[in-house]
Protein backbone atom coordinates (compact mmCIF):
# COMPACT_ATOMS: atom_id res chain seq x y z
CA UNK A 1 0.00 0.00 0.00
CA UNK A 2 2.92 2.26 -0.35
CA UNK A 3 3.27 2.46 3.78
CA UNK A 4 5.78 0.29 5.32
CA UNK A 5 6.15 1.98 8.78
CA UNK A 6 3.96 -0.08 11.20
CA UNK A 7 2.89 3.57 12.87
CA UNK A 8 2.06 5.03 10.27
CA UNK A 9 0.24 2.43 8.56
CA UNK A 10 -2.05 2.27 11.80
CA UNK A 11 -3.18 6.15 12.34
CA UNK A 12 -3.29 6.10 8.62
CA UNK A 13 -5.84 2.86 8.65
CA UNK A 14 -7.67 4.59 11.40
CA UNK A 15 -8.57 7.87 9.75
CA UNK A 16 -9.21 6.25 6.28
CA UNK A 17 -11.86 3.79 7.86
CA UNK A 18 -13.21 6.20 10.39
CA UNK A 19 -12.54 9.42 8.66
CA UNK A 20 -13.27 12.35 9.93
CA UNK A 21 -15.37 11.51 13.27
CA UNK A 22 -12.81 9.38 14.78
CA UNK A 23 -14.93 6.81 15.54
CA UNK A 24 -13.78 3.39 16.57
CA UNK A 25 -12.29 0.74 14.41
CA UNK A 26 -12.43 -3.00 15.26
CA UNK A 27 -8.98 -4.28 13.57
CA UNK A 28 -11.05 -7.53 11.97
CA UNK A 29 -9.86 -9.72 9.05
CA UNK A 30 -10.92 -7.37 6.24
CA UNK A 31 -9.03 -4.52 7.33
CA UNK A 32 -6.04 -6.29 8.32
CA UNK A 33 -6.01 -7.96 4.62
CA UNK A 34 -6.68 -4.55 3.62
CA UNK A 35 -3.85 -2.63 5.13
CA UNK A 36 -1.16 -5.47 4.95
CA UNK A 37 -1.81 -5.87 8.86
CA UNK A 38 -1.17 -8.56 11.08
CA UNK A 39 -1.88 -8.92 14.73
CA UNK A 40 1.60 -10.27 15.53
CA UNK A 41 3.64 -9.46 18.53
CA UNK A 42 5.11 -6.14 16.83
CA UNK A 43 1.96 -5.11 15.43
CA UNK A 44 0.55 -5.04 19.17
CA UNK A 45 3.74 -3.40 20.83
CA UNK A 46 3.15 -1.01 18.17
CA UNK A 47 -0.01 -0.49 19.20
CA UNK A 48 0.61 0.11 22.83
CA UNK A 49 3.54 2.35 22.68
CA UNK A 50 0.96 4.72 20.27
CA UNK A 51 -1.90 4.35 23.24
CA UNK A 52 1.21 4.99 25.47
CA UNK A 53 1.86 8.36 23.31
CA UNK A 54 -1.57 9.38 23.28
CA UNK A 55 -1.95 9.03 19.56
CA UNK A 56 -4.24 6.29 19.47
CA UNK A 57 -7.18 5.16 21.94
CA UNK A 58 -8.46 1.85 22.84
CA UNK A 59 -11.70 1.63 22.52
CA UNK A 60 -14.12 -0.84 24.66
CA UNK A 61 -14.24 -4.08 22.49
CA UNK A 62 -11.19 -6.44 21.50
CA UNK A 63 -9.20 -4.76 19.26
CA UNK A 64 -11.21 -1.51 18.87
CA UNK A 65 -9.20 1.80 18.62
CA UNK A 66 -9.68 5.25 17.28
CA UNK A 67 -7.53 7.97 16.65
CA UNK A 68 -7.26 10.99 18.89
CA UNK A 69 -6.18 14.65 18.07
CA UNK A 70 -2.50 13.61 18.69
CA UNK A 71 -2.97 11.13 16.43
CA UNK A 72 -4.48 12.82 14.02
CA UNK A 73 -2.02 16.16 13.54
CA UNK A 74 0.89 13.30 13.64
CA UNK A 75 -0.41 11.86 10.70
CA UNK A 76 -1.28 15.31 8.91
CA UNK A 77 2.75 15.46 9.33
CA UNK A 78 3.14 12.94 6.63
CA UNK A 79 -0.21 13.29 4.56
CA UNK A 80 -1.03 16.74 4.78
CA UNK A 81 -4.50 16.59 2.36
CA UNK A 82 -6.37 15.53 5.81
CA UNK A 83 -5.45 18.37 8.06
CA UNK A 84 -7.96 20.47 6.45
CA UNK A 85 -10.70 18.26 6.05
CA UNK A 86 -11.26 18.67 9.69
CA UNK A 87 -9.43 21.96 10.45
CA UNK A 88 -10.25 25.22 9.33
CA UNK A 89 -7.20 27.44 7.87
CA UNK A 90 -6.08 30.18 9.85
CA UNK A 91 -5.12 32.33 6.93
CA UNK A 92 -1.25 32.48 7.28
CA UNK A 93 1.55 31.45 5.65
CA UNK A 94 4.47 29.98 6.89
CA UNK A 95 7.80 30.46 4.90
CA UNK A 96 11.30 28.23 5.50
CA UNK A 97 14.24 29.09 4.31
CA UNK A 98 17.00 27.14 4.35
CA UNK A 99 21.19 26.84 2.91
CA UNK A 100 22.69 24.58 4.16
CA UNK A 101 26.21 24.07 2.16
CA UNK A 102 27.02 20.92 -0.15
CA UNK A 103 29.74 19.85 2.61
CA UNK A 104 26.61 19.25 4.77
CA UNK A 105 24.52 17.38 1.93
CA UNK A 106 23.85 14.53 4.78
CA UNK A 107 22.13 17.45 7.00
CA UNK A 108 20.26 18.97 4.05
CA UNK A 109 19.39 15.30 2.64
CA UNK A 110 17.46 14.61 6.22
CA UNK A 111 16.06 17.86 6.94
CA UNK A 112 14.15 17.16 3.55
CA UNK A 113 13.13 13.91 4.52
CA UNK A 114 11.50 14.81 7.56
CA UNK A 115 9.84 17.83 6.40
CA UNK A 116 8.78 15.58 2.99
CA UNK A 117 4.81 15.15 4.29
CA UNK A 118 4.71 19.31 5.44
CA UNK A 119 2.96 20.41 2.36
CA UNK A 120 5.92 23.09 1.25
CA UNK A 121 6.39 23.95 -2.26
CA UNK A 122 9.39 25.77 -3.65
CA UNK A 123 8.59 29.09 -3.73
CA UNK A 124 12.04 30.58 -4.31
CA UNK A 125 15.25 28.81 -4.76
CA UNK A 126 15.88 27.52 -0.75
CA UNK A 127 11.86 29.64 0.16
CA UNK A 128 9.58 27.41 0.99
CA UNK A 129 6.21 27.98 1.22
CA UNK A 130 2.88 26.13 3.31
CA UNK A 131 -0.05 27.12 4.87
CA UNK A 132 -0.05 24.50 7.44
CA UNK A 133 0.91 25.24 10.95
CA UNK A 134 4.41 23.58 11.40
CA UNK A 135 6.69 26.04 13.04
CA UNK A 136 6.35 24.54 16.03
CA UNK A 137 7.09 21.19 14.63
CA UNK A 138 10.62 22.92 12.95
CA UNK A 139 11.50 23.99 16.19
CA UNK A 140 10.93 20.67 18.06
CA UNK A 141 12.68 18.75 15.13
CA UNK A 142 15.70 21.29 14.81
CA UNK A 143 15.95 22.43 18.41
CA UNK A 144 19.89 22.26 19.32
CA UNK A 145 20.76 20.17 16.11
CA UNK A 146 23.44 21.43 13.76
CA UNK A 147 21.05 21.86 11.16
CA UNK A 148 18.80 24.88 13.74
CA UNK A 149 21.30 27.23 12.49
CA UNK A 150 21.15 26.99 9.20
CA UNK A 151 17.25 27.59 9.13
CA UNK A 152 14.84 30.83 9.22
CA UNK A 153 10.99 30.46 9.37
CA UNK A 154 8.33 33.20 9.20
CA UNK A 155 4.73 33.63 9.19
CA UNK A 156 2.61 35.91 6.96
CA UNK A 157 -0.45 37.10 5.80
CA UNK A 158 -1.08 37.19 2.27
CA UNK A 159 -1.14 40.68 0.87
CA UNK A 160 -0.67 41.34 -2.78
CA UNK A 161 -0.55 39.65 -5.75
CA UNK A 162 -3.11 36.61 -7.69
CA UNK A 163 -3.38 33.77 -5.12
CA UNK A 164 -4.17 31.53 -8.29
CA UNK A 165 -0.76 31.96 -10.17
CA UNK A 166 1.22 31.45 -6.98
CA UNK A 167 -0.52 28.24 -6.18
CA UNK A 168 0.46 26.79 -9.51
CA UNK A 169 3.60 27.75 -9.44
CA UNK A 170 4.69 26.26 -6.10
CA UNK A 171 2.57 23.51 -6.39
CA UNK A 172 1.70 22.68 -9.75
CA UNK A 173 -1.97 22.26 -9.32
CA UNK A 174 -2.68 21.33 -13.09
CA UNK A 175 -0.14 18.46 -12.87
CA UNK A 176 -2.27 17.64 -9.74
CA UNK A 177 -5.19 17.54 -11.18
CA UNK A 178 -3.96 15.29 -13.64
CA UNK A 179 -2.47 12.67 -11.51
CA UNK A 180 -5.86 12.67 -9.69
CA UNK A 181 -7.80 11.93 -13.16
CA UNK A 182 -5.48 8.77 -13.62
CA UNK A 183 -6.05 7.96 -10.16
CA UNK A 184 -10.22 8.00 -10.68
CA UNK A 185 -9.44 5.97 -14.12
CA UNK A 186 -7.13 3.00 -11.93
CA UNK A 187 -10.18 3.08 -9.67
CA UNK A 188 -12.34 2.14 -12.26
CA UNK A 189 -10.83 -0.35 -13.89
CA UNK A 190 -10.42 -1.86 -10.52
CA UNK A 191 -13.91 -1.73 -9.73
CA UNK A 192 -14.92 -3.17 -13.24
CA UNK A 193 -12.34 -6.06 -12.43
CA UNK A 194 -13.33 -9.90 -11.30
CA UNK A 195 -11.21 -9.65 -8.21
CA UNK A 196 -12.69 -10.52 -4.52
CA UNK A 197 -13.63 -7.18 -2.54
CA UNK A 198 -11.28 -7.13 -0.40
CA UNK A 199 -8.35 -7.31 -2.95
CA UNK A 200 -9.99 -4.83 -5.34
CA UNK A 201 -10.21 -2.32 -1.70
CA UNK A 202 -6.56 -3.46 -1.28
CA UNK A 203 -5.71 -2.19 -4.92
CA UNK A 204 -7.70 1.27 -4.22
CA UNK A 205 -6.12 2.14 -0.97
CA UNK A 206 -2.73 1.65 -2.76
CA UNK A 207 -3.06 3.81 -5.69
CA UNK A 208 -4.89 6.36 -3.20
CA UNK A 209 -2.01 6.69 -0.81
CA UNK A 210 0.64 6.94 -3.78
CA UNK A 211 -1.17 10.61 -4.52
CA UNK A 212 -2.03 11.22 -1.19
CA UNK A 213 2.04 11.13 -0.67
CA UNK A 214 2.17 14.17 -3.03
CA UNK A 215 -1.16 16.25 -2.57
CA UNK A 216 -0.20 19.59 -0.13
CA UNK A 217 -3.23 19.69 0.94
CA UNK A 218 -3.83 22.77 0.32
CA UNK A 219 -7.27 24.45 2.27
CA UNK A 220 -10.76 25.43 0.15
CA UNK A 221 -10.00 28.70 1.13
CA UNK A 222 -6.91 28.97 -1.44
CA UNK A 223 -7.75 25.68 -3.88
CA UNK A 224 -11.83 26.42 -3.94
CA UNK A 225 -14.51 23.83 -2.38
CA UNK A 226 -14.88 21.86 -5.91
CA UNK A 227 -10.99 20.75 -6.04
CA UNK A 228 -10.71 17.54 -7.65
CA UNK A 229 -8.92 16.46 -4.59
CA UNK A 230 -11.85 16.89 -2.49
CA UNK A 231 -13.54 15.07 -4.86
CA UNK A 232 -11.56 11.75 -4.95
CA UNK A 233 -12.08 11.99 -0.74
CA UNK A 234 -15.65 11.75 -1.61
CA UNK A 235 -15.23 9.09 -4.10
CA UNK A 236 -12.92 7.26 -2.15
CA UNK A 237 -15.61 6.85 0.79
CA UNK A 238 -18.22 5.69 -1.65
CA UNK A 239 -15.41 2.63 -3.00
CA UNK A 240 -15.21 2.10 0.87
CA UNK A 241 -18.58 1.42 1.89
CA UNK A 242 -19.11 -0.48 -1.45
CA UNK A 243 -16.43 -2.73 -0.87
CA UNK A 244 -16.40 -3.26 3.12
CA UNK A 245 -20.03 -4.18 2.83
Amino acid sequence: MGVKERRTKILLSLFLIAGVDFSSVIFDDKLQKSFDLIFNQKTRGTLSGLIKEGLIIKGESEGQYKLSDIGFNSLCLEFPFFRFLKEKWDGRWRIISYEIPEKKREIRDRLRREMQGWGLGPWHRSFWLTPHPIITTLKNLTSQKEEERYIQAFESDHVFGDREVLIEKVWGKTNLDGQYRDLFKKWHDTLSGDEEKLDKFKKVIGYYVNILRQDPGLPKELIGENWIGFEGWNIFQEIKAILLT
